[in-house]
């Protein structure tokens, strides 16, 4: 009952207390998750909306080093690699991952990969983070946290070597607080911070422990006249801003060849559709552009006034890369699908192929999973959650695209 218990405290205390300094976005007590889950939960839907998407046919380069694979490799012919596990852990509590849109192609992106596309091996790392059973993370290094905040900060023009460094762990009395009111009975590492900050000529920037780099603006940057910035600007609209911001913050985002990518299409409850600015750099290479793609890459956001007040650099570290995998092809992995081989937060089974709408190859990055490594992404009609203004639901199944002979726990639907 020790969470419990601490819940319980921790919810009698101001949120500023409970979340720590430097953390700007309101999200639900969850559970264990306490502080962490301020930290955790603004990355866990950043990298959700990074991913909310559909490849379109365009990619930014003609790639020329593509290799087509057959739909399955016989035992003998697999190369010996470590043995890989796939996580598991979607809780649905909080809702599913689903789209709401009239036609499956309003979904857009910029995926370098698309349908007609497969690649031999790709990469697979080993995510240095781990989370006990209270969410509170492990294997953080903070020095290559201040090497990274000490980057995005010199790309801005601070002066790094006078710059004061904080963090966001509580203070001594709010800490003193907190054992009060839990009895001294809370989780090893709990007041441990996860993440390091800058302020100057107001510039806030905050890196946390997987390396993403939030940037906020205040007061908020307006932009010049002639740009329509808003959470439900047109698609054409949102091009023409992120054709300004890869021009006016090319050193933030530090690419040599920026590509943008603008992700959504989908709408919400009240039928306002919705696209978000994101950047990426380009590569002759698939692999290279499938790596960036996922991994490096830059995002931008609005205010409710239509200015630009928060940035984010994601580059987590894939410095223990495991080795290259055999890839599975598309094909193969809608059988896969088919035989219930996925995982997904929706809480329905796969209902047939007649409703596979989409496929896209993507690496799910979350802070959670154990390997960084390939799926495919299936975007599927839910028939039973179409409305009768025709809007439809479409939900997220994911097979892995690493050769299943190398997966120890290769995932099979069970109804809940």
């Amino acid at each position: 009952m020790k969470n419990e218990k601490l819940l319980n405290a921790i919810g009698k205390i101001d949120d500023n207390v409970i979340f720590g300094a430097g953390n700007d976005t309101k999200v639900k007590k969850k559970h264990v998750w306490l502080k962490w889950g301020s930290a955790a939960v603004c990355l866990a839907l950043a990298v959700f909306a990074g991913i909310r998407l559909i490849p379109n046919s365009n990619s930014p380069e003609e790639i020329e080093d593509t290799q087509l694979i057959p739909d399955s490799n016989s035992p003998e012919e697999l190369p010996t690699l470590p043995m890989l596990s796939v996580s598991e852990s979607t809780n649905a509590a909080t809702g599913f991952e689903g789209y709401m849109v009239y036609e499956i192609s309003e979904l857009v992106n910029a995926n370098p990969w698309n349908e007609d596309t497969e690649i031999s091996a790709l990469p697979v790392y080993q995510n240095p983070l781990s989370y006990d059973e209270n969410l509170i993370v492990h294997g953080a290094d903070f020095e290559v946290m201040k090497d990274v905040l000490l980057e995005i900060a010199d790309r801005f023009g601070m002066d790094t070597d006078n710059l004061t460094i904080s963090d966001n762990s509580m203070s001594a009395e709010d800490q003193a607080a907190v054992l009060e009111k839990t009895d001294g009975d809370v989780p090893d590492g709990y007041f441990n911070p996860t993440e390091v900050i800058v302020r100057e000529n107001g510039i806030k920037i905050e890196v946390d422990t997987a390396l993403t780099a939030t940037i906020t603006f205040d007061p908020a940057v307006t932009l010049p006249d002639g740009y329509e910035f808003s959470h439900y600007s047109s698609y054409d609209d949102i091009v023409s801003v992120a054709e300004y911001l890869k021009e006016a913050y090319k050193d933030l985002l530090g690419m040599d060849r920026p590509q943008i990518s603008i992700a959504g299409g989908d709408y919400n409850i009240y039928l306002q559709q919705g696209y978000h600015i994101e950047f990426y750099n380009a590569a002759d290479n698939m692999t290279e552009q499938i790596l960036n793609y996922n991994f490096n890459r830059a995002a931008f956001y609005c205010d409710d006034n239509g200015d630009l007040y928060m940035a984010r650099i994601y580059q987590p570290d894939l410095s223990e890369k495991v080795a290259d995998y055999p890839s599975i092809s598309a094909g193969k992995a809608e059988e896969l699908l088919l035989n219930g081989n996925y995982v997904t937060t929706v809480p329905y089974e796969m209902p047939g192929k007649k409703y596979i709408a989409k496929s896209e190859l993507i690496y799910r990055t979350s802070n959670y999973e154990e390997y960084y490594m390939p799926y495919y992404r299936f975007y599927i009609e839910l028939p039973d959650m179409e409305k009768d203004n025709g809007i439809k639901h479409y939900g997220a199944y994911y097979v892995p695209a690493v050769n299943e002979s190398y997966i120890t726990n290769m995932p099979v639907w069970k109804s809940n």
